[in-house]
């Protein structure tokens, strides 16, 4: 059994946000950050490992910098790590992202008794669209805002936070789960884990490792490819000075 964690390297929001003139992020000139709720699927899938022995391999797709956000997580206690990275990747929207993840998952396999995990949203753009999408396309049945997950034997019991309450789901292996915050607390590096990062295996899937899955499509992949079309993008201005005014009160 493996754990296959979709993570994310996204800017840290606290900081500077850029634009380019396309519409799409600077992500270059931005601090960068793993997205916040991929760090609660990632620890989720470390619980099960924990109880299990299963092995957990995280993905992520960007460019090569994001092989730094990756050794944090073999730090954490994955087992390996791949990162998909191509200019012909560039730029690609929620669906375009999908369809490579997608293929990169294929790449790796998914057997019987594995198990997909993704954050529930991305704080870069919100969509929540990508884990349901490459569950689409791998034709897993998916399970979204995970609140609480319990494995026993080849099902997964569920509890889905919803606005109103939870709803308990359970589903047969393989499938693919999204995580939200109250799932767990993520886990710090361990000091033996920084140690081994280094030599745990780490493979780059490029466009010519990808080029001969049926979902990789010059034509629905990259900025060309992606249907989602931004009208404007721009950063806000920063808010001007503020006025103080004195008030007196007049006792009748």
């Amino acid at each position: 059994m493996k754990i296959i964690v979709s993570i994310k390297q996204v800017p840290d929001t606290s900081g500077k946000v850029a634009v380019n003139p396309d519409g799409t992020l600077n992500r270059a000139s931005m601090q960068t950050i793993t997205n916040p709720d991929d760090m609660n699927a990632l620890e989720a899938a470390l619980k099960i490992k924990d109880a299990t022995g299963c092995k957990v391999v995280v993905v992520t797709m960007g460019p090569p910098p994001a092989a730094g956000m990756l050794r944090e997580a073999l730090a954490m206690g994955a087992d390996e790590a791949v990162l998909v990275s191509a200019r012909e990747f560039g730029g690609s929207d929620t669906y375009a992202t999908s369809q490579i993840l997608a293929a990169a998952i294929n790449k790796i396999g998914v057997e019987a008794d594995d198990i997909v995990m993704c954050g529930r949203q991305a704080i870069d753009g919100d969509t929540a669209q990508v884990g349901p999408q490459i569950a689409e396309k791998l034709h897993l049945p998916q399970v979204t805002y995970a609140a609480d997950i319990q494995k026993d034997g080849d099902t997964i019991t569920v509890k889905r936070m919803l606005e109103d309450g939870y709803m308990t789901i359970k589903v047969q292996t393989p499938c693919l789960i999204t995580c939200i915050k109250e799932l767990n607390p993520p886990r710090y590096m361990s000091v033996p884990g920084i140690f081994e990062c280094y030599s745990k295996p780490y493979e780059v899937f490029g466009y010519e490792t990808l080029k001969d899955d049926p979902l990789i499509d010059p034509t629905t992949i990259g900025l060309k490819g992606s249907p989602t079309n931004i009208f404007k993008s721009f950063t806000p201005p920063p808010k001007g000075a503020g006025m103080m005014l004195e008030l007196s009160l007049i006792h009748i």
